[in-house]
């Protein structure tokens, strides 16, 4: 998927951990895994917005787009 999520990076620039980051957004911490692991299929906004105001960073400092095979994929079902 041409999506990226750098939450490693700005977990680490925070010095959080996981499991405080899951308790103060209230999601659990094997969804914020799958997310952290980028095998997230989808991201509520609310999750994001959360995400956003204990990281204290923007959308952008979590998503990276890098275009690659996947977008073909992506193209022909348009």
């Amino acid at each position: 998927m041409p999506i990226r999520v750098s939450l490693d990076r700005v977990l680490l620039e925070r010095r959080m951990s996981l499991t405080e980051l899951a308790d103060r957004v209230g999601v659990t911490i094997a969804n914020l895994s799958i997310l952290k692991t980028s095998k997230a299929r989808a991201v509520r906004f609310s999750t994001l917005s959360a995400l956003c105001r204990e990281l204290d960073c923007q959308p952008g400092d979590l998503l990276v787009y890098e275009p690659g095979p996947d977008d073909a994929i992506l193209d022909d079902e348009g």
